[in-house]
């Protein structure tokens, strides 16, 4: 790849290394320069930019994030678009993040170009929180270098989540003379509370006397009675393999398989196993709902991944857990964690087509009425919360969308403009909505993959929070909106929709180049609407 100034007459193609601004437009990094840009920069006095050419021996950025993502992601997570040489993987369900540290290291020190950052091992992923990144540095990298990851990648992917299963969870409490009531509910209630964060139920509860005998009964029951797994919570801590809970387990049937942990607080927890179920001697510092090495335990067996009793041993790198405030307890669950945000998409189906003189949304495309496509494109972009807007001949509008996975909502007031069914898509979002897509239901070329490139680079942190798709210098639709931007388009009024207000924000805005022609592609007057259904 070669990078560095170049003069303007040998730039087309290359990528911009330094966004540049003339009278009227900002070109931002990462645009590849094409010919008009060239005339653009040229009129403007510009004589050279700083820009990367690749070489016939390149992958561009995207292209590399994308491979090398799709290798590395394993069960229970997606791949996001890439943009600007990132591709992010977002649990699909929730559990515990599993990495394989050994080969992320080796991929890590193929080349500085190529890096795979993850969640820490065994740590807790919430549905469409962010696992882990795939991020190019610079804007190509040579085929060799993604070549020999992919190798050593194979068919075993890097990362994955293992999700918690919905287990029915036994617990023995024993109690000494001396033992109070309250302590007894207080051991059920974080006990209770920890199985349910971890998508269990504890089943049963049984409270015996602190003694082997007592304890082993209540075991082997809860085995009987399908409990997996099965906690022990003493009233006294464990101090030996002898001590009542160890000696219970063995009296029961079972085995330990490791006394004692490298982890503080948890130092005093036991692990076992009887007849394959799981057995956890609960430490007396998970009455606290503070994290310990008893949580650790209990995450991975919740998430049914084997605990041997080397497991527990190499927890002590990174094991000492006091005082290190930036660690969640249980019911806080993970603070400062990135997530995929939440989208929707509006469809505005509500126009007149006076120009028409018929409903063009009607007429078909490719066999199918137009607003049907549309929507089926939308859907296809992974867009799973789609609101429609009617308005004109909305009976025919809706018999037309019969069996979709739509919302749809009337606007009475369609015919005052394009901005009252605009606004009134936006009170149709649920609260929780972080985007929106505005869509126009006469752009049935739109291709479902632009949906994810524009999602991709939505970021509100970095100034990225209206997403807009270009397609060879020219901006299209749809347009992506952050929430932050609601207010505004519920304040637009009469016929103007919501890309007048691009100009006002326009440092939010970031252009997302897409090789959909669809975007620029609408049905506006007949001779565009013939055109659509001959091609």
């Amino acid at each position: 790849m070669e990078f560095g100034r170049i003069p303007l007459a040998e730039a087309q193609g290359a990528v911009l290394a330094h966004s540049v601004s003339i009278p009227g437009i900002v070109f931002k990094k990462g645009r590849v320069l094409g010919e008009a840009d060239i005339a653009k920069l040229a009129a403007a006095g510009q004589e050279a930019v700083y820009a990367a050419r690749l070489g016939p021996d390149d992958m561009p950025e995207d292209e590399a994030a994308q491979l090398i993502a799709q290798a590395v992601r394993g069960d229970g997570l997606s791949a996001q678009m890439p943009f600007t040489g990132r591709a992010n993987l977002h649990a699909l369900v929730h559990g515990l993040a599993v990495a394989d540290l050994h080969r992320i290291k080796a991929l890590n020190r193929i080349d500085e170009s190529l890096t795979l950052a993850t969640l820490p091992n065994f740590a807790i992923a919430a549905p469409r929180q962010l696992v882990a990144t795939v991020k190019i540095i610079p804007f190509a990298v040579p085929r060799a270098v993604v070549e020999e990851a992919l190798a050593l990648i194979g068919n075993e992917p890097l990362v994955r989540i293992e999700e918690f299963r919905h287990r029915n969870v036994g617990l023995v409490i024993t109690r000494l003379p001396q033992t109070k009531p309250s302590l007894i509910k207080k051991s059920e209630d974080s006990m209770r509370e920890r199985i349910e964060a971890l998508d269990g139920k504890l089943a049963k509860v049984a409270v015996c006397d602190h003694q082997a005998a007592a304890v082993a009964d209540a075991v082997k029951s809860m085995q009987a009675e399908g409990c997996n797994p099965i906690l022990v919570f003493g009233a006294s801590a464990i101090v030996d393999r002898g001590d009542i809970i160890p000696a219970a387990l063995a009296e029961a049937g079972g085995d330990v398989v490791h006394l004692g942990m490298p982890v503080d607080p948890g130092n005093l927890a036991m692990f076992g196993r009887l007849g394959g179920v799981p057995v956890i001697g609960v430490p007396s510092c998970a009455r606290s709902p503070k994290l310990n090495g008893f949580d650790w335990l209990l995450q991975r067996v919740m998430a049914g991944i084997h605990v041997s009793s080397e497991d527990i041993m190499d927890m002590g790198a990174g094991g000492l857990l006091s005082e290190i405030p930036s660690r969640p307890s249980p019911r806080e669950g993970a603070r400062g964690a990135v997530f995929a945000p939440r989208t929707a998409a509006i469809l505005l189906a509500a126009g007149t087509s006076s120009r028409m003189g018929h409903n063009k949304l009607l007429a078909p495309v490719n066999g199918k009425p137009m607003i049907r496509v549309s929507a089926e494109n939308i859907l296809a972009g992974g867009i799973a919360d789609l609101h429609v807007v009617t308005g004109r001949d909305q009976e025919a509008v809706l018999k037309e969308l019969a069996g979709l996975p739509v919302k749809t909502t009337f606007n009475p007031h369609y015919k005052q403009g394009l901005s009252t069914s605009l606004v009134h898509g936006i009170r149709s979002l649920p609260k929780n909505a972080d985007a929106v897509f505005i869509c126009l239901a006469d752009m049935p070329r739109i291709q479902p993959q632009t949906f994810g490139k524009l999602i991709a680079a939505f970021n509100p942190a970095e100034h990225r929070s209206i997403c807009v798709p270009v397609h060879d210098g020219q901006r299209g639709n749809p347009v992506l909106w952050g929430r932050a931007h609601f207010h505004s388009l519920l304040e637009l009024e009469g016929d103007r929709g919501a890309r007048s207000l691009m100009s006002e924000l326009s440092s939010e805005v970031v252009e997302v180049p897409v090789p959909d022609a669809g975007i620029l592609i609408d049905a506006d007057t007949p001779e565009a609407l013939a055109q659509l259904q001959i091609s």
